[in-house]
């Protein structure tokens, strides 16, 4: 007889439970114990009395998300008995493992000009139809981890985005509905192997070799964590990117995003159910105005093509650095700061 999967809970409304930062911690284990930070992340408390998981968490959320919201105040109140220092280089990404990682591209500008760069048009179903990969999700990194590569020579790039995490969405969810099943918000760093892209996609089967582990931010955020910058469709932030500690890109995440969250998570789901833990990203965030600079080395790159013909800014070098964080209005970090390397892999033992 074949295993019946329990039955997907989606009550149009679900209430958030209160507010909430959350975040994994490195045990040894595969999926890491899950913690609370508190909203200056400065200090955080193990949740293990209440959910080992981060994924326990999200199956279960009406249930255990009050709990944890409740620990949160204690928290942020300084009255939490057990508290210790929050360090993000003890943290793997909060969801270690997820169930999905479906990356979008939300920011048409970008698809725009990194086909006009190469001379290609841009079809006009692009404004109305969202383009989305899906991406391998049982080896994500966590917010300090190296970006490893075998081969400099592939073209390593970053890619700056803003992502979601989702409770049970049932297959034919409308948009105006998936906002609703939103639980979770964090950063993303979307590597690329930009020398690896073009066999691939003439193969006319997607990335797989092209696209290694995504890296995500320390901690994730109940969406009214993030008060009036969040609307229900987008993050309207400033997202700082520093290469080797120079910042190269302050792309409002909330400006030229052309599909909110909710239109891609109905996109993804227009056949599928998709389950609680799911991730979808926005895309490489992009603003029009070349002011904002750039989340990713190939816009920029793009752009000098289209300006001067050819392309100057080299691709990441084993060695490179690249930091990813946003803040709130009144300066404090939302979501600490993705803080990776680029490294060779370890050399085998003989």
């Amino acid at each position: 007889m074949a295993q019946e999967h329990p039955p997907l809970r989606y009550p149009r409304h679900i209430a958030s439970h209160g507010k909430m930062k959350l975040a994994t911690l490195r045990d040894g284990s595969r999926d890491g114990q899950l913690i609370v930070v508190s909203r200056d992340l400065a200090q955080a408390h193990l949740a293990s009395g209440i959910a080992g998981r981060m994924q326990h968490v999200l199956d279960d959320w009406n249930f255990i998300a009050p709990q944890l919201a409740d620990l949160y105040q204690t928290l942020n109140e300084g009255r939490a008995r057990h508290a210790f220092p929050f360090d993000p280089r003890q943290c793997m990404a909060p969801l270690p493992r997820a169930y999905q990682w479906a990356d979008g591209s939300a920011y048409v500008n970008h698809v725009e000009l990194v086909r006009k760069a190469r001379g290609a048009e841009m079809p006009e179903s692009f404004w109305t139809d969202p383009l989305m990969y899906q991406g391998g999700s049982d080896d994500l990194l966590g917010p300090c981890d190296d970006i490893v590569c075998p081969d400099e020579a592939w073209g390593i790039d970053f890619e700056a985005e803003v992502a979601v995490v989702t409770d049970d969405v049932p297959m034919g969810t409308p948009a105006e509905e998936a906002g609703d099943r939103i639980r979770l918000l964090m950063l993303a760093n979307d590597v690329s192997l930009r020398n690896l892209i073009p066999a691939e996609l003439a193969k006319g089967f997607g990335f797989l070799q092209s696209k290694p582990a995504t890296a995500f931010s320390p901690v994730a955020v109940t969406p009214d964590e993030l008060g009036a910058a969040w609307d229900g469709h987008r993050v309207h932030r400033p997202l700082l990117v520093h290469c080797n500690g120079v910042q190269v890109g302050c792309a409002d995440a909330g400006v030229d995003m052309v599909f909110g969250f909710p239109q891609l998570i109905a996109h993804l789901c227009k056949t599928r159910n998709a389950r609680a833990g799911s991730i979808v990203g926005s895309g490489t965030v992009s603003n029009k105005d070349p002011g904002k600079g750039y989340s990713c080395i190939a816009e920029k790159r793009a752009r000098e093509m289209i300006a001067e013909g050819r392309a100057v800014t080299p691709f990441l070098k084993y060695g490179d650095t690249v930091r990813i964080e946003m803040f709130d209005a009144q300066g404090a970090s939302i979501f600490g700061a993705i803080e990776q390397k680029v490294a060779p892999p370890p050399k085998r033992r003989a």
